[in-house]
């Protein structure tokens, strides 16, 4: 279950990174430079409408639409370049994005699940170095694969980049039917990654919150394991119903994107409440993310009446439009929150009772020392994790923006380092996202091999002494362990380890 998507994950990003450092390296090293590529964007701005209209032609007629094709200056940014930050749709779209995100990681159960299964001594520090190394992947892939395909300008249309068809078009155009098979083994790799991930995760919530809480709360683990895979089947089919459905009404990729901190980020708030503050109440928490969605809904629909006179996909997709239902989710929920606790139900919640509260189905606490379950740890834990965290997040949404703006429009210089930081970025994210597992893990992977190898040599005696050791592990305390700074994954989660 759990373990295999924990491994399953680990082969499937390796293999997405090596794609995406050897795409950074084609575009930057192999084929182009930062100074080709930035001599190419400030061209690409440069055209007029006539101009756009005879490169975007074929057999002499045009198929250029003002809006559709990368070509001419960019409204609402400065002096309708690319290579800046000051940009109106750029801004809307960074706030939607942060919105949207803070609701896929604080709404998504297999990012909890994940953390609170992992062993608590890698749990705090590798969810911060995880997401330091994600960034790696919008990032080095938008500065290379993205601005490629305008540097370039290959006919994409605005509606097949919403799609997420930018970067097969460049592999493709870089290097042919092996650029399309590498995007599509990364593809392939993200989808599976995420949907073993997403199918525990949801079979694990209702066999365990609903099945095991409403139903039948004696129930055995044979029991919830079929209910589990039963939930697996169910769901991997809605999935599938569900994508095409929104396929046949022509909600793309982009659009269900922006659309999804309308839907979820009513929940941010709410959650990061209950798991941080005390008087945070459990009622409120769902009145408001409730209320907050129905808000970020009617407001969102009121948007695109007030800006395009209708109601239609193309009119609710909008940045402002889908700006304003992301706001009001997030905003209008927090404020509920807050005063129903303050005023309505306030609690004063002991969260030293969590672990008293939480049953196990199998007394099973193997890889858990006394040491990572000591509160003192679990608190260095909290402390080491939520500083850290405040910071990184501060530098990516303020400060380097923030930075960024005093260049305006980009100098060649300027971009060749922009270039570099994405590129050392993704190779370095690649490194440690590939070697550091394996470090880690390196006393159980020496164990396997030597006890195959003794299998192998026909050595009965260690075999047995092997299997003792990897099936009690805990039998023997390890020496000489150096003080940790994490702590029991399941304390450090409910005191706001996601930040």
């Amino acid at each position: 279950g759990l373990k295999a998507t924990f491994l399953a994950s680990y082969l499937h990003t390796v293999i997405i990174f090596g794609v995406l450092i050897t795409m950074v390296f084609v575009v930057y090293i192999k084929v182009y430079s930062s100074d080709q590529i930035y001599e190419f964007l400030d061209k690409t701005v440069s055209y007029t409408t006539a101009e756009c209209e005879q490169i975007f032609s074929k057999n002499g007629t045009t198929f250029f639409v003002a809006g559709d094709y990368a070509c001419g200056p960019v409204d609402g940014n400065r002096d309708g370049s690319y290579l800046t930050m000051l940009s109106s749709d750029g801004l809307m779209f960074g706030v939607i994005n942060i919105v949207g995100n803070f609701g896929t990681v604080f709404v998504d159960q297999s990012y909890w699940q994940s953390a609170i299964a992992a062993r608590p001594s890698s749990a705090a520090k590798g969810y911060l170095l995880g997401g330091i190394c994600w960034f790696a992947i919008p990032f080095s892939l938008a500065t290379s694969l993205g601005l490629a395909s305008t540097a370039l300008q290959l006919p994409i249309t605005a509606g097949e980049a919403g799609s997420g068809l930018v970067p097969p078009a460049v592999a493709t155009h870089l290097l042919g039917d092996a650029g399309s098979a590498l995007i599509l083994i990364m593809l392939f790799m993200a989808i599976v990654s995420t949907g073993s991930a997403e199918s525990i995760a949801v079979s694990s919530l209702m066999a365990y919150d609903v099945y095991r809480e409403y139903v039948n709360p004696e129930a055995t683990g044979p029991q919830i394991l079929f209910v589990s895979r039963v939930v697996v089947v169910v769901f991997g089919l809605f999935m599938g119903v569900f994508s095409i459905v929104l396929f046949e009404i022509g909600l793309n990729l982009g659009w269900v994107y922006l659309f999804m901190g309308v839907v979820i980020g009513s929940a941010v708030v709410p959650l990061w409440n209950l798991m941080t503050w005390s008087k945070a109440s459990g009622t409120g928490a769902v009145i408001s993310a409730w209320t907050g969605l129905v808000l970020a809904i009617v407001s969102w629909l009121v948007a695109a009446q007030i800006q395009s006179g209708e109601i239609s996909v193309d009119a609710l997709g909008t940045n402002e439009v889908m700006l304003s239902g992301n706001l009001i989710a997030i905003f209008s929920s927090a404020i509920i929150h807050f005063i129903y606790s303050m005023v309505i139900d306030p609690q004063d919640f002991d969260f030293s009772q969590l672990d008293s509260k939480i049953t196990l189905v199998e007394d099973d606490l193997s890889g858990l020392t006394a040491e990572e379950q000591n509160p003192e740890e679990l608190h260095k834990a909290y402390l080491w994790i939520t500083r850290r965290g405040y910071v990184l997040t501060l530098i990516l949404i303020f400060v380097w923006p923030l930075l960024s703006i005093p260049a305006g429009v980009f100098s060649k210089n300027y971009f060749a380092f922009w270039v570099l930081v994405a590129i050392a970025w993704g190779f370095g994210a690649a490194i440690v996202i590939t070697v550091l597992p394996l470090v880690e893990s390196s006393d159980d992977i020496l164990r396997i091999f030597s006890g195959a190898k003794n299998m192998a040599a026909g050595s009965p005696v260690e075999e047995k002494e092997i299997e003792k050791e990897i099936d009690s592990p805990d039998e023997e305390e390890p020496k000489d362990v150096e003080p940790k700074m994490e702590g029991e994954a399941v304390e450090v989660e409910d005191k706001g380890m996601t930040a």
